[in-house]
């Protein structure tokens, strides 16, 4: 047992010690954090007197505030680099952690205070931001189950420890079974096709795995070149099966776990009063219900699907055209691999010719001095910030006044105990109390598995790899350039198919001359990219436009059909999944196809992207139209960029999402910028 006053868990401030957090810290500390929160939120139902803003709903923002910021940065541990004994002692405190958390609506005297608080005169004169986290507040209580009856709430609150459980385990699995491939190729002949960085790569992993040859895993930096480049098709082949079929056998099968958690969320919308899950957790985004969401994703596919269509013909075409009208139909992982050599064919373009001029550290500095010109932040490094691994890297964020308002972490090395994909973590958010002395700076974290150094050469990017950078960024000025005095409103504490639109515009900035010359450089000459080259990425920005909307909109539509339509009579989730994506696909699908089984998006948290996943779709017709008004105004307008900064990202939820966007935009937003700018128009 860690001796309380030793373990860093149980203090922690802004400026987190990564260096001296260990495994043996969390239990101890979150159990000890829980019975803090308890003691506090039986103070608050105990409050003599009169209800009042402060002893009921600051008091019940108060109550979780120690427990959050331990549990944000234990989990973000445990994404980045776990261990197992980090991972034990997480899975440990999970569970009770979700119960107590649950609990919180579903304890009567709480609900109690705030319908006490709701009668008194003080309640109905609330305005601005307090006044929208008193209803929301009601309307979360009620929502989570404050109103069932006893045996209700008891439900619920199994319900919620499970999905707790399931879906972190499923997120375990992912990473295990991605972890648990590799494939190592001797002979260099075998490996023809792909471009030198993805060789080099594969030679530097199986160097550091200190085997022979040449070594390949499912990590997208090795996974994403084999499938576009590589010319043997049966290992094309083999890659594909084995990424779409992860976490489907042995001990990380995640298949009865998808099943179990459709079953509980259907439970919970039903036991709520919900007709579906999507009702149920779209009420209070933007879109509002299920059948609105599929709107939304059925007349994007209307005005996408003949575009489609040809797509899919010219593919077809092109195949025949090279190999001969005997040319067998394209499979699954022949789609990528063909499409970019008719993109090479079509506009003289390889996304390879572009990596030389993105070296990793000149686009952090480029994407600094953009930040810069937007919103006049300075971005400098935080020097001996401790961190939970040798290659991360700290900044300030620091005010055109002098004042710093965050700090943040960039992670970007791929590792085994690092899970997948690239995400942004507020790890603490700063709350602005006028006169209180609290330290109201933010903290966050941008990770990602990006390419890594090889070769003495500095870490290339490719440009997709640029721009999930440049996303990941948006989401963090969202998160740092918060103003809101309520933690619940504040920051990325937003509705999901809005969160989007701060990161997603930040994409932009990476096809336009004037900002791409602030850091695309090659990394020996320190030469701009060509105007040739240039030219021929922004023609290809559209190239099979179609198809990758359709592939958005099928994993909508997926999501949408498994927490509408879905029920366990209708047959093992997985191949319902595959029917439903066999319509936005390309190409048949293959037996066996279990994509569903890694989709973490929607089966890692209770909640996360479930009856969501639209919003990225949703989250671009804001984000086109958004960007419209720079590149009317002016692409580094400050002007402009005060206005966004100031209308939505310092503002959170503080008011609902269209409001904030029609203040920056003067209107609503329409599909015609995104239509044009993706070539559907």
């Amino acid at each position: 047992m860690t001796v309380a006053t030793d373990n860093p868990l149980l203090s922690l401030g802004f400026e987190i010690p990564f260096d001296r957090i260990r495994s043996e810290h969390v239990e101890p500390a979150v159990r000890a954090l829980l019975e803090d929160a308890r003691a506090r939120l039986e103070a608050l139902v105990a409050t003599p007197g009169p209800r009042t803003y402060e002893n009921t709903l600051g008091a019940l923002e108060g109550v979780t505030e120690r427990l959050d910021r331990a549990m944000n940065v234990v989990s973000h541990l445990e994404s980045t680099a776990t261990t197992p004994e980090l991972r034990a002692a997480y899975n440990a405190v999970q569970p009770e952690v979700s119960e107590f958390l649950s609990g919180i609506a579903l304890n009567e005297g709480v609900y109690g205070a705030l319908k006490a608080y709701a009668a008194a005169p003080e309640a109905a004169a609330l305005t601005g931001p307090r006044r929208r986290f008193f209803t929301k507040t009601l309307d979360d209580f009620r929502r989570s189950g404050a109103e069932l009856e006893p045996a209700g709430k008891k439900r619920l609150s199994e319900i919620d420890v499970e999905l707790a459980t399931l879906t972190l385990r499923f997120s375990q699995n992912v990473l295990d079974a991605t972890n648990a491939f590799e494939f190592v190729v001797e002979d260099p002949a075998r490996l023809a096709g792909l471009p030198p960085s993805a060789v080099e790569a594969a030679r530097q992993s199986a160097e550091d795995k200190g085997v022979k040859g040449y070594r390949f895993t499912l990590q997208a930096p090795s996974y994403i070149p084999v499938l576009t480049y590589l010319d043997d098709a049966s290992v094309r082949e083999r890659f594909y099966r084995a990424f779409n079929t992860r976490a489907t056998e042995g001990d990380h099968d995640n298949r009865p776990i998808i099943g179990r958690v459709l079953e509980l969320r259907r439970e919970k919308a039903k036991l709520l009063g919900y007709g579906s899950f999507a009702d149920l957790v779209l009420e209070d985004r933007m879109a509002k219900t299920g059948a609105e969401a599929r709107r939304f994703v059925a007349t994007l596919r209307a005005r996408t699907e003949p575009v489609f269509e040809r797509e899919k013909e010219e593919l077809a075409a092109f195949r025949r055209e090279l190999e001969g009208p005997g040319a067998p139909p394209i499979a699954p992982w022949d789609v990528s691999y063909y499409a970019e050599k008719l993109r090479r064919a079509r506009y003289d373009f390889d996304d390879e010719a572009l990596r030389p001029y993105f070296p990793l550290d000149r686009v952090v500095s480029g994407l600094f001095e953009i930040a810069h010109r937007l919103y006049g932040v300075r971005i400098e490094p935080w020097q001996d910030a401790p961190t939970w691994h040798r290659s991360v890297r700290a900044y300030r964020l620091i005010e055109a006044d002098g004042a710093q308002s965050a700090a943040f972490y960039l992670d970007f090395a791929p590792r085994e105990q690092k899970r997948d994909g690239a995400w942004m973590h507020g790890l603490v958010t700063g709350v602005p109390q006028s006169g209180s002395g609290d330290d109201a700076r933010h903290l966050e974290v941008l990770a990602g598995s990006f390419t890594p150094p090889v070769g003495g050469r500095p870490a290339l990017l490719n440009h997709r790899e640029v721009e999930t950078l440049f996303h990941e960024f948006g989401h963090m000025m969202h998160h740092a350039s918060s103003r809101v005095p309520i933690r619940s409103l504040a920051g990325t504490n937003v509705a999901w198919d809005f969160v989007e639109l701060p990161s997603q515009i930040m994409e932009n900035w990476c096809w336009e001359r004037e900002a791409l010359d602030l850091f695309a450089r090659h990394h020996e000459t320190g030469a701009p990219i060509p105007d040739a080259l240039l030219q021929r990425m922004r023609a290809a920005r559209t190239f099979r436009a179609g198809a990758a909307t359709m592939r958005q909109l099928g994993f909508a539509e997926i999501d949408l059909a498994l927490h509408i339509d879905w029920t366990p009579e209708r047959g093992d989730a997985v191949e319902f999944a595959r029917e439903v994506m066999s319509r936005y696909s390309p190409v048949p699908l293959p037996e066996g196809y279990a994509m569903l089984a890694g989709f973490s998006h929607l089966f890692s948290s209770p909640v996360g992207y479930a009856a969501g996943y639209y919003s990225y779709k949703w989250a671009e017709v804001l984000d086109a139209d958004a960007f419209s008004r720079f590149q009317q105004e002016g692409l580094f307008s400050r002007q402009v960029g005060d206005a966004f900064r100031s209308q939505i990202l310092a503002l959170g939820d503080t008011q609902d999402p269209m409001d904030l966007y029609k203040s920056f935009r003067g209107r609503e937003p329409t599909l015609d910028a995104l239509l044009q700018r993706s070539g559907l128009a």
